[in-house]
């Protein structure tokens, strides 16, 4: 049994690191040191994760939930997504449109279906089958978030990584997309390795332009790299983030590992996050 837990939270990434955004640091900075208590108390990785993306959609100080951006038609769609490291279950859902927590939605798509994406108005209707709280009036429940500046483009994904006492590792993305997006896109929040990874290795979890970490398929390459060419996890990320680079995207990668690594990257002037690790806590919201 592992004694050592790791944990790695995102609120996206793009926003320059000038960027005043106290707010939303000290709300990722409690709530990392949070779901840090609750991983050294014994709680399980998939728990933890899936707790820490619900609150960030909730706060609606991110671009996921309540501060998600609206599409061309003014109306909102949200992707999530979930998966365990341990048994590589997979829940997830797209373009939803009343689910109040999009990745609890996906949680329960996971825990009680055969089916690992669920999508648009279907989706919907299973979160009323289910009885979970949904959105009644979405005028009166998003929030309208600042839009980008001349410091930098906002990508506001989230997402968290984890490893518990256990060794079990669990990774978590939510995401209320990009303003003016066509009705219908969806992102690589929602699909199982470009955005979302987790399996007995690492866990991953992608923030950005999501249609270059799809053809990257990014979250995966990063597990694919440590599994075939034994990397060390900073240098797996590194690559990935190179390689999108290359193709002319931009974004971050959180990930932790079995062997107890940690990390975040990214390639835009910042990235809001959270690491923390077993005797040590860091904090570095913007740079």
């Amino acid at each position: 049994m592992s004694r050592t837990t790791r944990l790695v939270l995102h609120g996206g990434a793009g926003a320059a690191a000038t960027r005043d955004d106290k707010r939303t640091c000290a709300h990722l900075s409690a709530l990392g040191s949070r779901c840090e208590a609750m991983l050294t108390g014994g709680a399980a990785a998939l728990d933890v994760v899936a707790c820490a993306v619900a609150e960030m959609e909730a706060s609606g100080l991110y671009i996921a939930g309540r501060g998600s951006r609206p599409n061309c038609e003014g109306d909102f769609e949200m992707d999530a997504a979930i998966m365990d490291g341990t048994t590589r279950r997979a829940g997830a859902v797209a373009c939803v449109r009343r689910a109040f927590s999009p990745i609890g939605l996906a949680l329960r798509v996971m825990q009680d279906t055969p089916h690992v994406l669920l999508a648009g108005d279907g989706a919907d209707r299973f979160a009323c089958k289910l009885g979970l709280r949904t959105i009644g009036r979405p005028a009166e429940y998003f929030v309208a978030l600042p839009a980008a500046d001349e410091e930098g483009s906002m990508h506001g994904t989230v997402g968290a990584v984890a490893i518990d006492l256990s060794g079990a590792l669990a990774a978590a993305t939510s995401t209320g997309g990009t303003s003016g997006k066509l009705v219908g896109r969806i992102g690589d929040s929602a699909l199982i390795g470009a955005g979302t990874w987790a399996d007995e290795a690492v866990a991953v979890s992608c923030t950005g332009v999501g249609e270059y970490f799809i053809r990257a398929a990014a979250a995966h390459e990063v597990a694919a790299r440590i599994r075939l060419a034994r990397m060390p996890l900073g240098q797996a990320v590194d690559e990935v983030l190179a390689a999108i680079a290359a193709d002319g995207g931009a974004g971050g990668i959180i990930a932790v590992s079995a062997r107890g690594e940690a990390v975040a990257r990214w390639n835009t002037p910042g990235m809001k996050h959270y690491l923390a690790e077993t005797g040590e806590r860091r904090h570095l919201p913007d740079n």
